[in-house]
């Protein structure tokens, strides 16, 4: 009894060891970037109506006042998104008849580093150019004879910022950007209506300001990029460990899907486990389970066997962070409790779920109640009577170092108990 009791628990914990691995395996990797993506732009200049102006009216060339605030955030090197909040005074030059009026807009545009795209880095690493472009819009209201009320609108807005790094935290930047707006009601000068049509005003905006790089990190993603040599590096790593068998199956961990199979499990060319019957079970280790453990007469010490490694944590589901659908690779273990079930018809199984402890004990509580009940739900599925099973959530489990990613994989779990 004592021998069935160890061979069995060694091929069950060396199945559900391969099937946590190949959960692990295959989850998504989630790696902090190596670079800051926020950043706060301010900017301050001049601006130009180059159209919808009242004939007699006009500003000067450069006319000031135009102000920019702007919030940064970049996927990647590359590619972001922007909300800027923009300001404009127009105000008449010397020669004109008098006017005054304000523009207040706001935009959310998408930002392509074309520093990083046309890679500047291989001949600087202080000058940088980002393209940004987008949608929004604006409020022109008038003063003294203009009119009365705001005029609502409409603009695109495309333009080019270049950057010059004065440190890691802050860079000095010029920006031209040209808005041209749709259903203008009123001239910039706010003294005439607008009859240009469906896309009415133009204006050009030019100025000069700071932006200041938010994180931790020692770059932002405007000026981050990746070394020739480590990217050689980090391939020929890859080949390095790709050519190594790891469960000695005959497949090289670089063409294996399944590089934890257990040892002695036959396998197909791409490294996985045969599974005819698609039960989750290799089909050799679960010969041998039938071979080892279902001569005649050893109906009841294989059952009390399998009890006891149920009972004693063996059989688990275990699922990916925050979530509650189990993972695919360890459905075995709800396999395994059916199988038992059925062939016992007496006994019923306390299903139990546990969270690993990130997040809020509450949330956590919750979550391990809805691992449970997703598990209960698959064994009534799979043909177990509901009325053989109950469920409880038991929250975090706090045995395992939470600052370790694999250990709290191994405890995000349901396991079972049998009666």
């Amino acid at each position: 009894m004592k021998k069935k009791f160890a061979s069995l628990s060694l091929l069950i914990l060396s199945f559900a060891a391969t099937a946590q691995d190949m959960s692990t395996t295959s989850a998504t990797s989630i790696e902090k970037d190596p670079f800051d993506k926020w950043s706060i732009e301010l900017n301050g200049g001049v601006n130009k109506p180059l159209r919808a102006m009242t004939p007699g009216y006009s500003t000067a060339t450069l006319n000031p006042f135009h102000a920019d605030l702007g919030v940064r955030y970049m996927f990647n090197p590359k590619f972001g998104l922007k909300l800027d909040f923009g300001y404009d005074k127009f105000q008449e030059r010397d020669d004109t008849a008098p006017f005054d009026s304000r523009m207040i807009r706001t935009s959310l545009q998408g930002v392509i580093n074309l520093g990083r795209t046309l890679n500047f880095e291989t001949w600087t690493n202080t000058i940088g150019l980002l393209a940004h472009g987008g949608f929004g819009v604006s409020q022109l209201s008038a003063k003294d004879n203009g009119f009365d009320g705001e005029d609502y609108m409409g603009h695109g807005i495309l333009g080019l910022t270049g950057q010059i790094k004065l440190s890691n935290s802050v860079a000095l930047t010029g920006d031209l950007s040209g808005l041209v707006y749709g259903r203008q009601n009123y001239n910039f000068d706010g003294m005439g209506a607008a009859s240009t049509g469906a896309l009415d005003g133009v204006t050009l905006n030019a100025s000069v300001g700071l932006t200041f790089y938010l994180g931790k990190n020692e770059v932002h993603a405007d000026w981050y990029s990746k070394d020739k040599y480590d990217e050689l590096d980090e391939r020929l790593t890859l080949v390095e460990t790709g050519i190594l068998d790891s469960d000695k199956d005959g497949v090289a961990d670089l063409y294996d899907l399944e590089p934890n199979t257990p040892a002695g499990a036959d396998v197909n060319t791409k490294g996985q486990a045969v599974d005819k019957n698609q039960n989750g079970v290799p089909d050799s280790l679960e010969t041998y389970l039938d071979n080892r453990f279902a001569q005649n007469n050893s109906t009841s010490a294989t059952n009390s066997t399998v009890e006891e490694l149920i009972n004693g944590g063996y059989v688990n589901v275990y699922f990916d962070f925050n979530s509650s659908k189990p993972t695919n690779t360890s459905l075995s273990g709800v396999d395994f409790l059916v199988k038992y079930l059925k062939n016992n018809p007496s006994k019923s199984a306390e299903v139990i779920g546990y969270a690993d402890e990130i997040g809020s004990s509450s949330y956590n509580q919750t979550l391990s109640q809805k691992r449970a009940e997703a598990v209960k739900n698959v064994l009534i599925n799979a043909g177990v009577d509901a009325s053989r099973l109950t469920v409880s959530g038991n929250g975090e489990d706090a045995s395992v170092n939470k600052n370790s990613n694999e250990a709290r994989q191994i405890v995000r779990r349901v396991t079972f108990k049998v009666k």
